[in-house]
């Protein structure tokens, strides 16, 4: 029968060898780091939700106490969504510019701001401006917030960590509504005060909390940093051998040769004539490669 199954061309697997074919390879370890660092990230997000829980509670106490008509409470209110979509777009250009992470870091201080403002409002102008300033940083947060995550995540579990903004800001939304209760038995004219006040204290730790995170690893590389940028892909992913493809991802998306392996390369960006970025020149000199942006 052994010899038949030869003769017909079949091949004979012992068992050993189905062992071998069907051996399932253990999974990477998951990056703690990288998990720390969506949380710290996405918390930001949390004041968007903080300020949208807290005003539909606190909007009763203002309008008895600064005596505004409804009119004025509906834009009070939903003045924020526009306000928040303003930040959103500008945030964009500057994470580009200063980075993700002390984008979210400039996010914090302004929401600071905005919540002060709010807390001492003595009118409806007053608390207007800084419910402009407020709206503006919620916008850089979520913008920076996700951004940062989605770069940052390792390919196993980027799906989990880019959805900690939206939980976030649900938290949030309850931490609002948290507030309306405690504030709500105080004199009018302080408890309002206090619930929108209250929205600058997560601001003061996440300000120092962003400071332990890396910067995202394709800002770094877009900024010429490739062995910061190396070190940190190392830690935030699963492995090393994934943290060189997605490197050099980058660097293909990013018009960088792939022989380029310095740890520094020297970005300058020069216009034509016709004020648009001229074709990518390389200057192989040793330890680091000079590039021209083409657009």
């Amino acid at each position: 029968m052994a010899g038949s199954g030869h003769e017909n061309g079949a091949v004979s697997i012992r068992p050993a060898d189905n062992l071998a074919v069907f051996e399932v390879s253990k999974k990477p370890k998951k990056s703690k780091f990288a998990l720390g660092c969506a949380m710290l990230a996405s918390l930001t997000s949390m004041l968007l939700g903080y300020d949208i829980g807290v005003m539909s509670g606190a909007i009763i106490f203002i309008k008895k106490d600064l005596k505004i008509s409804d009119g004025q409470i509906e834009i009070l209110v939903g003045i924020l969504n526009l306000y928040c979509l303003v930040g959103s777009i500008v945030a964009g250009t500057i994470a580009d510019w200063i980075g993700r992470r002390y984008t979210i870091l400039l996010a914090n201080v302004i929401i600071f701001v905005g919540s002060l403002f709010m807390g001492f409002s003595v009118n409806y102008a007053f608390l207007m401006v800084g419910r402009f300033i407020a709206g503006i940083g919620v916008g850089f947060a979520i913008m920076g917030a996700v951004l940062y995550n989605a770069e940052i995540s390792p390919a196993s579990s980027r799906g989990f960590l880019t959805s900690f903004p939206e939980v976030c800001i649900n938290v949030g939304i309850l931490l609002g509504y948290v507030s309306n209760y405690a504030f709500s038995k105080l004199p009018t004219r302080i408890g309002w005060r206090l619930m929108l006040g209250a929205g600058a204290t997560p601001s003061i730790f996440l300000v120092f909390a962003v400071l332990v995170m890396p910067e995202s690893p394709r800002w770094l590389v877009m900024q010429g940093k490739l062995g910061e940028a190396k070190v940190v892909l190392e830690k935030t992913l699963d492995t090393k051998e994934e943290a060189q493809l997605r490197l050099n991802d980058i660097k293909e998306a990013a018009g960088i040769p792939q022989d380029s392996t310095g740890d520094v390369v020297v970005v300058q960006k020069q216009t034509n004539s016709n004020g648009r970025f001229s074709p990518s020149e390389w200057d192989p000199s040793p330890g680091f490669t000079r590039r021209r942006f083409s657009l």
